[in-house]
């Protein structure tokens, strides 16, 4: 199937290019009539596990867990992994949102604030003392700032005692996460896996599962999938209620694809592609980058300043069928944001390149 529009869409965002066959497979197969407690669904969720396992290093004695949403697993983490304190990097309206999260739940949340379009380095975060957990945002969608993996590491070996969460809703695969480090990372499957939005993928090892049984004992850890809950279910390849079989499917699907291909090729590729859009608009008249310090942009989300309205911009791309988005919050006139996922090939960076060149 040929498709007229090209999505440069921060989330949900362009297809992954074997989308339509993966999709007509799991028509074909009559997948969406399977009971979930089927071996078929067993078979389809090993499946996604062992791919992502693979896809992204993750250890086997982690949990790979499914729920409707990245933003649903904000909640179950700081339910089920703190009882008292959070520490949040803030830089930007997605990492606030984790914070205002733990706020609403009763927790005494701190956080470490920067401007739009500034990033954090390890060495000027100081973490309180009683703070459980640490909040990081790899990839802060809304700024197209990022935290770089060395960061995030030393966070977690300068913080052995606390339990460290990372949000790479916007950038999984891409980022190489070290999850033998890590406690906890989570992402949605509509940004840089190319598929529609509905599933949450939630990875949490066994110091968190410990964490939650302990607040368990303790009084509620929440009603609706508690992580323990998710844990248990997820070895068997289940899940605690009937969940997205399609969105698993094409996860599974997508991930073994990317496997083929190969994750070191598709992250040179990835660099690659957004080299090539810093270094254009760091030149175009009319156009600036978002974020100044080059270790701190984002990989697969580029934020450019607009001297010009950004509706002008996105309106004139549109007619050449190619959807760019908007800044985000306050910069939502003054900013254009690219996606730079894995489905958005080199020729299409190419193809957006020239329609700037002509239009602007």
């Amino acid at each position: 199937m040929s498709r007229s529009k090209t999505f440069f869409t921060a989330g949900p965002a362009e297809l992954y290019p074997r989308f339509e066959e993966f999709l007509q497979e799991f028509v074909d197969k009559q997948l969406g009539s399977i009971s979930h407690r089927s071996q078929q669904f067993k078979d389809i969720y090993q499946h996604a596990d062992e791919q992502l396992r693979e896809l992204m290093n993750i250890p086997a004695e982690n949990a790979i867990m499914f729920t409707g949403t990245a933003s649903e697993i904000w909640e179950r983490i700081v339910l089920n992994c703190t009882e008292l304190e959070t520490f949040h990097l803030v830089n930007g309206s997605f990492s606030k949102k984790f914070y205002q999260y733990a706020e609403s739940l009763g927790r005494h949340a701190h956080k470490l604030e920067k401007p739009m379009g500034e990033g954090f380095s390890y060495a000027e975060i100081e973490v309180p003392e009683f703070a459980e957990l640490i909040c990081a945002t790899q990839n802060e969608t809304s700024t197209g700032v990022q935290t770089r993996e060395p960061d995030i590491n030393k966070l977690k070996r300068g913080n052995s005692s606390k339990l460290v969460a990372v949000d790479m809703v916007s950038s999984a695969p891409i980022p190489e996460i070290d999850f033998s480090l890590v406690d906890t990372a989570f992402f949605s499957v509509q940004k840089s896996f190319g598929l529609p939005a509905g599933l949450g993928v939630w990875i949490a090892n066994e110091t968190c599962l410990a964490k939650a049984e302990e607040l368990s004992a303790k009084g509620s850890i929440g009603a609706h999938h508690c992580l323990p809950d998710l844990w248990k279910q997820s070895r068997a390849y289940q899940t605690p209620a009937t969940p997205n079989v399609m969105g698993i499917y094409l996860l599974g699907r997508v991930a073994e694809d990317m496997n083929k291909r190969g994750i070191d090729n598709l992250r040179k590729e990835t660099d690659a592609k957004v080299n090539k859009l810093y270094k254009y608009f760091e030149k175009k008249e009319g156009f600036s980058l978002g974020v100044e310090k080059p270790e701190h942009r984002s990989r697969t989300v580029a934020v450019i300043n607009t001297e010009r309205s950004s509706a002008e911009i996105i309106n004139a791309l549109k007619v050449k069928n190619l959807i760019v988005g908007a800044g985000y919050g306050p910069k939502k006139e003054s900013q254009i944001r690219i996606a730079n996922f894995i489905a958005n090939t080199p020729e299409q960076i190419d193809a957006l390149i020239a329609a700037f060149d002509e239009l602007f």
